[in-house]
């Protein structure tokens, strides 16, 4: 599980730093940049949490695994978009296509890891 989690790890990270970079050229508008930022950290927690539990749950049951990952980005969406909106007070678009765009694209090299 190590290994796989570590190159998970540097693969999260790579994908949330490069393209985070790139959105940082799309979106100038104030506060966007730290919205990116914030959006990229949330995504990298929520990333590994959800590839542990598909981890741990794949030699029994890849799709409860899958599901619950997914389930748990939905969840963290929804809660984001609400506290972006209420309490941190940041530029929604940045925040929420950021955050939408990182769990796509890290999402993606996530089955290939589940079979390390």
């Amino acid at each position: 599980m190590t290994k796989a989690f570590g190159l998970f790890v540097v693969a999260t990270v790579a994908v949330v730093v490069g393209v985070g970079f790139l959105l940082t050229l799309g979106f100038t508008g104030p506060g966007d940049a730290p919205a990116i930022r914030l959006s990229a950290m949330v995504v990298a927690v929520v990333q590994l949490a959800t590839f542990t539990v598909a981890r741990l749950l794949a030699p029994k049951n890849v799709i409860a695994g899958w599901g619950a990952g997914a389930l748990l980005r939905v969840a963290t969406l929804v809660v984001y978009a609400l506290l972006i909106v209420k309490v941190l007070a940041m530029p929604v678009t940045a925040a929420l296509v950021s955050m939408a765009v990182f769990f796509f694209l890290t999402t993606l090299f996530e089955p290939l890891l589940l079979k390390i």
